[in-house]
This record gives C-alpha cells, sequence and structure tokens, in this order.
C-alpha cells in the first residue's frame, strides 16, 4: 500500500515534532511522495484513501493511462489538434499549427508525455528566448502548449500538472513609432513599385501587410471608397478572410484622392491579373517573402529609427485621422479593430488635448454668452 517515514535524522522519530512524509506508487505506477503529516495516523490514513481511490480505478483504466503517458507530445498534438473545432483554417488554427510545427515539435516533440515536468516547461521557454522568438509569440506558442500538456494531464497521461508553477511569458506592447510625413515621402521615394503600392495602401487607407499585398481594382466601389474582404495570408501565401472577421465579411475604408490615382496609375502601367490583383508573383500573388525581401531593402536606404517597420506606416494613419478630429469610433472600424478598446490602448496619446478641448466645449453650450 506504501510506507510512512520521517526524514528528520533524529534520535527518536517517533516522539520529535517533525511531520511525516509517504511514499506510494500512483494509478500510472510512478513513485511518488506527500509530506506535512503531523501523526502516523494522518499519514496511515491518507495511505488508505489512496489506495482506495486506485482500486476503484479498473485496471483496463489504469492501463489506457499508462500507455497514454507513453505517447510523445508530437503524436499527442496530432490527436489534440482535430479535436479543436472551434479553429478556423486561416484564423486561430492557423497560428495553433504553425505553433506545433514550427515551435513544439522541433524543440519538445520527442519527449513522452509522463516525462513532461514544469521544468521541461521553463527550458522550452528559455529555448524560445534564446532563439530571438517574440514575447507575443511566446505566449501565443505557450498557451497552445499548455492546453496540448493540460489536456493530456487531465486524461490521465502525467501524475502531476506539467506546467504547474510555470509563469507565462510576459508580453510588453512595443512602443507606437510613427513616421514623419518627411519619411514617408522618402520611403516612397526609396521603395520599388510593389512596396511603394503597399506603403500607400497602408498609410492611406489604414491596410495591414497582409490587406494590402491583396490590393485589388474591383475593390475600388466608389471614388472615394474601398472595400476590404481579404488579405494574401502570411503563412499560406493565399487569399484568406480577414483578422478579426468570418468569411465573407468586409470592411469599407476612405479611399484618398492621391491613394485612388496611384491604384490607377499602378493599373496603367503594370496591368491586373484576371482577378483584378495589382500586385503579384509567380504563384499569382504578392506574399510575404516577397515583401520582406524588399523591406530589407528600403530599411537599409533609410536613416535608422529605433522601431520603424512597415507596420509604421498603418500607425501614420491613425495619426493623420485622429489628428484630424476624426472620431476614434471611426478609426477602429476602419482600421478593422476587435474592439474600440484595441484602438484606444494603442492610439490614446496622439489626443493628448482631448480632454480639454471637451472641457472647453461643453461649457461653451452650458452657459449663453452675457
Amino acid at each position: 500500500m506504501g510506507s510512512f517515514f520521517k526524514d528528520c535524522g533524529c534520535d527518536r522519530p517517533t516522539r520529535c515534532p517533525h511531520p511525516y512524509t509517504i511514499r506510494f506508487r500512483n494509478g500510472l505506477g510512478k513513485q511518488c511522495e506527500e509530506g506535512g503529516f503531523g501523526t502516523q495516523d494522518d499519514a496511515i490514513e491518507r495511505l488508505t484513501q489512496i489506495y482506495a481511490e486506485k482500486k476503484r480505478t479498473a485496471p483496463s483504466v489504469a492501463e489506457a493511462r499508462r500507455e497514454l503517458g507513453q505517447k510523445t507530445v508530437e503524436e499527442y498534438a496530432k490527436q489534440w489538434r482535430p479535436r479543436q473545432r472551434k479553429m478556423t483554417e486561416y484564423s486561430t488554427g492557423e497560428h495553433v499549427d504553425s505553433s506545433i510545427n514550427v515551435h513544439i515539435i522541433p524543440r519538445v516533440g520527442s519527449r513522452k508525455l509522463n516525462t513532461v515536468t514544469p521544468i521541461v516547461v521553463e527550458r522550452f521557454l528559455d529555448e524560445l528566448e534564446a532563439d530571438g522568438v517574440g514575447r507575443g509569440n511566446q505566449v501565443n506558442i505557450f498557451r497552445v502548449l499548455k492546453a496540448i500538456l493540460r489536456d493530456a494531464y487531465d486524461k490521465g497521461a502525467m501524475a502531476e500538472d506539467p506546467v504547474k508553477g510555470v509563469q507565462e511569458p510576459e508580453y510588453v506592447r512595443r512602443k507606437v513609432v510613427i513616421p514623419t510625413l518627411a519619411y514617408l515621402k522618402q520611403a516612397l521615394t526609396v521603395a520599388d513599385g510593389y512596396l511603394a503600392l503597399e506603403i500607400v495602401m497602408m498609410a492611406g487607407c489604414g491596410l495591414r501587410n497582409g490587406e494590402a499585398r491583396a490590393v485589388n481594382i474591383n475593390n475600388v466601389v466608389a471614388d472615394d471608397v474601398y472595400r476590404v474582404h481579404e488579405q494574401i495570408h502570411s503563412n499560406t501565401h493565399r487569399p484568406a478572410k480577414l483578422k478579426h472577421r468570418k468569411a465573407g465579411e468586409f470592411r469599407e475604408v476612405p479611399l484618398p484622392r492621391s491613394v485612388r490615382e496611384a491604384i490607377e496609375q499602378y493599373e496603367e502601367t503594370h496591368g491586373t491579373t484576371s482577378e483584378g490583383y495589382l500586385l503579384r508573383g509567380p504563384s499569382g500573388y504578392y506574399t510575404e517573402p516577397m515583401e520582406r525581401r524588399r523591406v530589407r531593402a528600403l530599411f537599409g536606404s533609410l536613416p535608422l529609427v529605433d522601431g520603424m517597420g512597415m507596420y509604421s506606416f498603418r500607425h501614420y494613419f491613425a495619426s493623420n485621422a485622429l489628428g484630424s478630429g476624426i472620431p476614434i469610433t471611426d478609426v477602429a472600424e476602419w482600421m478593422g479593430h476587435k474592439s474600440i478598446e484595441e484602438t484606444y490602448r494603442t492610439y490614446r496619446h496622439l489626443m493628448p488635448g482631448s480632454i480639454t478641448k471637451a472641457a472647453r466645449i461643453l461649457d461653451a453650450g452650458l452657459w449663453e454668452a452675457p
């Protein structure tokens, strides 16, 4: 059934005040210890309880749990993934697959489930950090691994919670870096035709990178309206639904005259695909690797500004809109944010005088002029 003892080294352990420790084998056959029992009776009572629980567990169940613990993380992850039915191919599911295939399997995929402990998970996180994986990605990868391991633990593959006490990586949102108008103009001068049009769509219409890669002449639904309904996905390199939106959903954004003219000029010079895409590559679409090569060349030719990147041109759109007095609710909708809280959190600093201005306006409406 098990044993109990004191590990204190006292000459008369039965009379010393130190607690008892029990030793037993759990349902998976693994030797375990528990401490903190004040008397022999307490220790025996706990051993009896454990023995009764083991007897209530059918041998077939115990054997199934032992077999489950012998599976590798990779084997279990591949069984776990199809059961996550709420995920979609181009949204959460795509990121989960990337976390599993790019990060989890190469690092801990060959480990048997019953050998995964909190220390193993801590080392996994250390490797992510050492390999330069961004903190935001670390958070997402850890959550996927945690979900897989907790699922296995709940089914009895491990005797102890493999992520107990492991802290999630701390993600600190990077400071928003917004280019000046002069910097934007210089970037457009240095960039090649593909990247220049992408920058124009991001700075002029607030599009994300993938949405700008999918720029399409058919999306110009009015002289001053551009309809955003898809992106060229970074992983699949093919058209996909918008972030935070269901398939078929779209949003319409203001189309400044200068942006429309840039689209029309590019079409006149380079034409479009049969589907109306302006930017294209060997696969038919302008993909993230094609963009990445051009981005390296672009920022290698521009003045070095800490934190400046392609996404900064989307920030320029928000700065331009909010600085011109456009309501943040409209800006949030045009940028396709999941909620206005995201917009407010990111761009609140662009509205430093909003409270003062509001107080002055409200005061003017409360009292008649003398």
